[in-house]
Formats: C-alpha cells, structure tokens, sequence
C-alpha cells in the first residue's frame, strides 16, 4: 500500500513506516473544516482494511478504542515535538493498551517450511491491532534517534506527522501541502 491507495480511498495521508503515525494522521486539521476520517463505522472500517497486511489478524476493534489510542499518540507526539512533558496518565494509557494483547513465539509448520510467528493474546480484553500501534509508538518513543525524524508538516495548518526518512522532507504530502506551497509561491510570484 502506497500513499496513493490512502488518497484513493478518501484519507489525505497514509502508508507511513508506522501505522501509528497513520493512525494520528486521521484526524486532519489541515482540511477546512477539520475532518475526522474515522468518525463514523465506514471510514473506520475502510482504514483497517487498508492497514490489514501491516497488523496482526483480528476484526476492527471498536471505534471509541481506536479514537481514544489516536488521541493518546497524537499528545505523546506533539508533546515530544514541542519539548513539553506529557501527563504520565498518558504514558500509563499507551503502555495498558500495549500490555492488554502479549505475545509469545510460535513456531509453524517443520523443516524447510518452518516460520517463526508472534501468536497475539487477546485473552485480557485488549484488541491484537491496538496493541501493535502501541508497540510501534512505545518503539518509536524511546528511540531517541528514530524519534528525531519525527516532524509536524510545515504547514502551520496542517496536524500531519510523519518520519522525515528524507532529512528534506518538510510537508506531510507533496501532493498536499508541498502543493499549497508552490500554488503559492507561484501565485506571489506572478501577482502584479
């Protein structure tokens, strides 16, 4: 899946090295109004299905549990961003959700066909997806140096976050927002 499957089907981005940071990036502050791509059970479904070749196999979890994980990502994220210190119930609340599905090796089938595999525990309540999610912030937080690739868009109307892989990376889509920039730039350049 490639930024162009999200496009297409109806998110502005996706398809980051973390599906936490496609999570955060459902809610768009950068549209006018302001949308929520998971608002309703449709387009949490579809944001799912997209992501189902990147998380463990489970149905969706509800919506207000995925909601309330991107809430808790997006003020750890932009907590870091901004160098302030989050509130420890936030961290608490990362690490439940990461805790609530553990994992165990597994090993399948024998010989020239064996594969290792993680067997997700679903067993405390937790849901297999969110605590992946989980786990990849909990990675990405405590990685100083992956988590200085962490950047906001450029565009100071844009919520977007994304992993600046590329240190020149500044806009959260060049179709998007990089776009917006150059219409503008061109348009100052050629007004009067």
């Amino acid at each position: 899946m490639g930024l162009s499957d999200f496009q297409a089907a109806g998110f502005v981005m996706g398809a980051e090295p973390l599906v936490a940071l496609d999570l955060v990036d459902t809610h768009a502050l950068c549209l006018d109004p302001v949308k929520d791509f998971i608002a309703d059970e449709a387009g949490h479904a579809r944001w799912w299905a997209l992501q189902a070749d990147r998380l463990p196999a489970a149905p969706p979890p509800a919506m207000t549990a995925t909601r309330r994980l991107r809430s808790v990502l997006r003020a750890l994220f932009e907590a870091h961003l901004t160098g302030a210190e989050p509130d420890p119930q936030l961290i608490a609340d990362l690490n439940a959700v990461a805790a609530a599905v553990p994992t165990s090796p597994r090993l399948d089938g024998w010989g020239a066909g064996a594969v290792a595999a993680t067997r997700w525990h679903d067993d405390y309540n937790g849901h297999p997806g969110l605590a992946a999610i989980a786990g990849e912030a909990i990675g990405l937080l405590a990685d100083q140096e992956r988590l200085a690739k962490l950047r906001a868009c450029a565009d100071p109307t844009c919520s977007m976050l994304f992993l600046a892989e590329n240190r020149r990376r500044v806009w959260c889509a060049a179709n998007v927002c990089g776009n917006r920039a150059r219409v503008a730039r061109h348009y100052e350049r050629t007004r009067g």
